[in-house]
């Protein structure tokens, strides 16, 4: 990266899982800088969704590097998810027809339940995987997959931890890494950040922030991708041997597949 800014920059590794991610500085002057960044960065960027893109430059091997302005802040706190700002900006983001055309173009296709069950079938066959209660889901995905049948589709982050809102000094919100970014029901994002970050019963006005009604279809949506995505989470821990982890995700499942959806609002 020094080659590419100049010697008198000071480039550092940014950390994270795939080590493609810098943070460069000159003086007073700040970057962050990726690459191969997610394609769309440039309409997330004048949408507002993340930090402003500043430049992009091809390299001779084909890799592309993006900076964008270095935002001073900190990432949100579990409990701060709850907050309107919150629910307004992704619901920006959902309603968003630039980034969904966008995504559409580069050839992306919707994740649909009928693909979930068959890629969760596939892994679980190739894992051989024999947890009892990753094929009780398996029977419940498929057995409820006409309940969770939507034509609305949007671009979901697909990974809305709190580590990944940046709140800046200025009281500016964004959403980050959207290398996992996919099109989907947007009750996939919606039922990660709720079960995970939101009381029950504050549900309703959350998603009132965010643009929509509570209701039966949502609910019983939001539960659906959560379990399916609880089983991918469980065979993630298992294919690492992280025994602990995945013990915790397992008794989690089980709480799920037992809830009354009916009963969550």
């Amino acid at each position: 990266m020094e080659h590419l800014l100049g010697k008198e920059w000071q480039v550092t590794p940014a950390g994270g899982v795939t080590g493609e991610a810098y943070y460069a500085q000159y003086g007073e002057e700040k970057l962050f800088l990726k690459r191969n960044s997610s394609p769309f960065l440039a309409v997330l960027s004048a949408e507002g969704i993340v930090p402003k893109l500043l430049w992009t430059k091809r390299l001779e091997n084909g890799d592309v590097v993006s900076a964008q302005r270095w935002v001073s802040g900190r990432e949100l706190k579990s409990f701060e998810m709850k907050q309107e700002i919150v629910a307004q900006l992704l619901g920006k983001i959902h309603r968003s027809k630039e980034l969904l055309e966008m995504f559409k173009r580069i050839g992306n296709l919707p994740l649909t339940p009928h693909s979930i069950v068959k890629d969760i079938a596939e892994k679980i066959s190739d894992s051989y995987s024999d947890i009892p209660v990753i094929h009780d889901a398996l029977d419940y995905l498929d057995t409820n997959i006409k309940d969770v049948e939507s034509n609305e589709y949007v671009v979901c982050h697909a990974d809305i931890n709190h580590n990944n809102w940046i709140l800046g000094e200025e009281g500016d919100l964004y959403l980050i890494d959207w290398d996992g970014a996919i099109v989907a029901d947007p009750a996939l994002d919606l039922g990660l950040l709720l079960y995970l970050y939101i009381p029950t019963k504050d549900w309703g006005e959350w998603l009132r922030n965010y643009g929509v009604t509570l209701n039966d279809d949502l609910s019983r949506r939001m539960h659906w991708y959560v379990i399916s995505q609880m089983v991918y989470v469980i065979l993630w821990h298992q294919q690492r041997n992280e025994v602990t982890e995945m013990k915790d995700s397992i008794l989690y499942l089980e709480k799920l597949l037992h809830a009354d959806v009916d009963a969550t609002y």
